[in-house]
Parts: structure tokens; sequence; C-alpha cells
């Protein structure tokens, strides 16, 4: 506890010291490291549950644009080829810049894990895990068994309920405690001192819900999705003692308007360092490898209509939408876990590198 609130201090203090230093822009491409990747399994005897997790690291090796179906085995594998040759073009992501089963470079790193969105997988925000481990991160995103698009196209998916939400919440933390006990591929490149957690949709829920009641957890994010909400009881936004970011899609019509006010009233509750970016053009999946994938994931691609005004229009490229999600949040985890000014300062600041004039908030 006193990690947590030392660490508050500290995004306070930077926060309001740092006016002077210029936004550290080098958040919106590839960092400094190669990233390596590698498949495992978590184990919780607990509750008898076994779960798929990809690491991402940094790596002595270099990367290359990798399949995404490589990642998997059979016959999801199969599944995520036939899904890709099927898609819109231009919107889910076919390839990422990984090495697979690489060797990490030597030395401990800011920990992140990730909680996907409903009915989706570990991979859905792999451009995200890849950015955060070029820029200095080790990043374990975690398969909720029962709740991934696999289960989803089998007609046998989990419900969108608290109990569910417990499920997740103790999936994340089981990473959280096989990576702390040693018994994962990046155990040794963990700095547990300084660990972090973010989600999309369902995702953002339940990262609420970890940074609430785990204590080694020092800083949260929500993507497309409020923490707190009545959907899923569970998370209190007066009860998450660290720096928290949202982000909004503003043509979210999974979640729709509602669910984006319930994300601005979170930010506008937060009684800690928080930010909120709002990204015009986009939907629910925009921020997601899997945009498009699938007929769940198309409200992110292509022509649609707005929900805000039921005007037509286009979605944010999908690569801009992935990009901005990764920016703000290696921005974020950089600002809040390494007290680091420039992407403190990069998080106050709209970018107009973008293409997009974003409403970034800060209080």
């Amino acid at each position: 506890m006193m990690a947590r609130v030392a660490l508050v201090f500290l995004s306070i203090v930077v926060a309001c010291g740092n006016a002077a230093v210029p936004p550290d822009r080098t958040v919106e491409a590839a960092g400094i490291y190669s990233v390596g990747t590698t498949r495992f399994m978590v184990n919780d005897p607990a509750r008898s549950r076994d779960l798929v997790a990809q690491a991402w690291f940094p790596s002595t090796i270099p990367a290359s644009d990798t399949p995404v179906e490589m990642l998997e085995v059979e016959p999801i594998a199969g599944q995520y080829t036939q899904l890709l040759a099927a898609a819109l073009p231009g919107c889910p992501s076919h390839t990422l810049p990984v090495a697979l089963d690489a060797a990490a470079v030597a030395g401990t790193f800011p920990l992140v894990l990730i909680s996907h969105c409903h009915a989706c997988t570990r991979l859905s925000n792999a451009t995200t895990a890849i950015r955060l481990a070029s820029h200095g991160f080790v990043v374990v995103s975690v398969e909720h068994l029962g709740d991934t698009l696999w289960e989803d196209l089998a007609g046998t998916q989990a419900d969108l309920d608290a109990e569910e939400l417990e499920a997740r919440t103790a999936d994340v933390r089981a990473a959280l405690d096989q990576v702390a006990a040693g018994g994962t591929p990046v155990s040794a490149l963990a700095d547990l001192g300084h660990v972090g957690v973010l989600g999309h949709s369902f995702g953002a829920v339940t990262a609420g819900r970890v940074a609430q009641l785990d204590s080694r957890v020092s800083a949260a994010a929500a993507l497309c999705a409020p923490m707190e909400n009545p959907l899923t009881p569970g998370v209190m936004i007066a009860a998450l003692n660290v720096p928290l970011m949202f982000l909004v899609a503003e043509q979210d019509n999974s979640i729709t308007e509602l669910g984006n006010n319930l994300i601005r009233l979170n930010y506008a509750a937060a009684t800690v360092p928080a930010y909120k970016i709002e990204v015009p053009d986009a939907g629910h999946w925009s921020v997601s490898d899997l945009d498009g994938l699938a007929p769940i994931f198309m409200p992110g691609c292509g022509d649609a209509t707005r929900q805000t005004d039921g005007v037509p229009f286009t979605y944010l490229d999908p690569s801009v939408g992935r990009n901005i999600a990764a920016a703000y949040s290696v921005a974020f985890f950089k600002a809040t876990l390494e007290a680091d000014a420039g992407a403190q300062s990069y998080l106050e600041a709209a970018s107009p590198t973008f293409g997009v004039t974003l409403d970034i908030q800060h209080r």
C-alpha cells in the first residue's frame, strides 16, 4: 500500500513540475528494443484452471513481420488463417513485428498485464503490447478461458456478468502470481515493484477490478469501456488509489454514448491522477488487432453510421487507431511506473501527428 501511495504522490509531483519538459513523441513509434514473444501456460491449481498466455519483451533478436496465426497452435491457427482471408482488407492485423521464442535482453523492466475484451483473444491488443515491449516493458497477456473468440464462434462464450468479471480478475492475478513465483519465461525480466494493468472493453472493467484488489498494481488503463459500471458491478472508482487512464472511442456503437458517458463519469470521479483521451471517428474495435476479423469486430472498420448523430461516415483507419492506443499506453505507463517527465508531458497535450484532433484531459 505504501508503494502505491508513494507512486501516486510521485505522479502528482511530476505532473506539477514538468511544464518545461517537451512531450516525448517517441512513444508514437517503436522504441529502441526489438520485441520477442512467446506463448506459455498459466496454471491456477486453486481453480483447476489452465490459461494460455503471451509474453512480449525486449529481445536481442531482430524482429520480422510474423504472420499472426504463427503465434497460435492448431486447430486455432487454421481458424485464424481462415478469418484473416475473409476479413475486409486493411482492418485486422495480419502480421506482427516480433521474434518468436527469442532471447531476452539482460536487465529488468516494468511489467504490464493485459486483459482482453469479451469474446476476444490474448492477441487482441498485440500492437499495444509490442509497442510497450519496444520501449522497455515486459507485457503478459492472459487469455480468459471460456470468454474467447473461439468459444464465441462455437456458441459457448461466457456471459458478461459479475461472476465472469471475478473469474477474469482471478486469471490476471494468477498470471501475476506465476510471474512473481518464477514460473514464466519472463519472470527474471519483470520488475515487480512497478506493475501496471491495461484492459480493453470487458478487459477495462477487469483491469479496474485487479487494480482495486491487488496492491502490487501501481497504475491502470481502460480502453473503450468504463471501469465502474452498473452492468458488471465490482469496481468502485472511489476505491482506486493508483493513476488511471481512459480512452474513449467517440463513435463506439458497441457501448454507445451511454457507455462513453460512463467513462467520462469515471474520469470525473477519480480521486487520483487521471487522464482521458477521446478519439474522433474511432469505434469499439479501432484500438484492437482484431478489428474487422469477424462480424462481431466490425464496428471500427470501414463505413458506418455515427452513433452520436446518425450521419454516414468512415471509421478512423485501423492502423491509426491502434497507433493512438499504443502511444498513449506507453506514455501512461512510462509516466506512472517510471516517473518519465517527457511521457507525462505527452499525456497532457494533444499530438498532431496522427492526423486527427484528440480531446486530451488530465486532472
